[in-house]
C-alpha cells in the first residue's frame, strides 16, 4: 500500500524536522513493502530540511501539487499562466499586499521580517531570494499581508486558480488551476483508493476524498468530514501516530502494490 503524508502539523510540528522515532516508523513501512510519499504545501526546497536525507529520494510532492520530485529529480512542475500572474500582481499592488512567491527553486519575499512563515523559508539556504522579475516561472504565491484580505481573496476567486486559507497563519495560498495533492498523485500513476492519507488542513481535502483510508491529525472543521478517523494532538500523539501506522500497515500487508 502507498502511504501519503502531509508534513506540517501531520508528522512534523512547530517548524521542527520529522523526529527520529517517526522516521523509523516510516522506514519500517518501506521495509515491509509499502511506499512512503510526502505531499506538502511547502515547495520541495523547504521540504528537504524537515526530512532526513535518507528520505530525499522518495517521491516528494511540493507546492500543494505544483511540483513533483522522484529519485531526487524534478519530474513535474506547473506554473501559473502569464495572464493570471499579471492579474495577481495588479491585485498585490491594489491591496498593498506582501508575499512569498516561489519559482522552481528560488523565491521572492516581501513580507514582514517577523512573519511566522520565515521560520520555514529556505532553512538550509538552498536557494536565493531574488526579484520577482528574475523568476522564470511562478508555481506558488502566498499573500502574507494586505490592507483588505477579504476583498483580495474575493477578487482572486474570479480567475481560475486554486485558493487555500491556512488556519494557523493568516495567509492566502494560491496555486495554478487544477493543482492539488490528489491530481499530483494521478500524474505519477496513483489511482482512486490506492493509498492511505495522513493530513491536517483544508489543502488535504482532495487527498482524503480519493484515499482508501484517511487519518486526520488534530482537528480541522473542513477536513473532518472527509476523514475516516482522527488522532488528537494530545498526550504522546507521536506514539499514537506510530501505532496507527503499524495497525494500517498490518491491515494492508496483503494489498501491497
Amino acid at each position: 500500500m502507498k502511504f501519503v503524508f502531509d508534513l506540517d502539523g501531520t508528522i512534523c510540528f512547530k517548524g521542527q524536522p520529522v523526529t527520529e522515532r517517526i522516521l523509523e516508523a516510516l522506514e519500517r513501512l518501506t521495509e515491509e513493502g509499502h511506499e512512503v510519499i510526502f505531499a506538502s504545501a511547502r515547495p520541495i526546497r523547504d521540504m528537504l530540511p524537515v526530512l532526513h536525507p535518507r528520505f530525499h529520494m522518495h517521491t516528494l510532492i511540493g507546492g500543494n501539487g505544483s511540483m513533483i520530485h522522484r529519485d531526487g529529480d524534478l519530474v513535474f512542475s506547473q506554473a501559473f499562466r502569464d495572464e493570471d500572474i499579471d492579474y495577481i500582481k495588479r491585485l498585490i499592488e491594489k491591496y498593498e499586499a506582501t508575499f512569498l512567491i516561489d519559482g522552481d527553486w528560488d523565491y521572492c519575499y516581501t513580507g514582514p521580517v517577523n512573519h511566522p512563515i520565515l521560520g520555514n523559508l529556505d532553512q538550509a539556504n538552498l536557494a536565493k531570494s531574488v526579484l520577482i522579475e528574475s523568476l522564470n516561472s511562478i508555481l506558488k504565491v502566498l499573500i502574507l499581508t494586505a490592507n483588505d484580505f477579504e476583498k483580495l481573496a474575493e477578487e482572486l476567486s474570479e480567475i481560475d486558480v486554486t485558493l487555500h486559507t491556512h488556519r494557523n497563519e493568516k495567509v492566502i495560498d494560491i496555486s495554478p488551476n487544477d493543482i492539488d495533492k490528489w491530481n499530483a498523485l494521478r500524474k505519477i500513476g496513483i489511482g482512486e483508493s490506492e493509498y492511505i492519507a495522513f493530513g491536517n488542513d483544508a489543502n488535504d481535502i482532495t487527498l482524503f476524498q480519493h484515499a482508501n483510508h484517511a487519518v486526520m491529525i488534530g482537528h480541522h472543521e473542513e477536513l473532518s468530514g472527509f476523514a475516516a478517523e482522527a488522532i488528537p494532538l494530545q498526550g504522546d500523539y507521536e506514539e499514537n501516530i506510530i501505532r496507527k501506522l503499524e495497525e494500517l500497515a498490518d491491515r494492508h500487508r496483503f494489498s501491497l502494490a
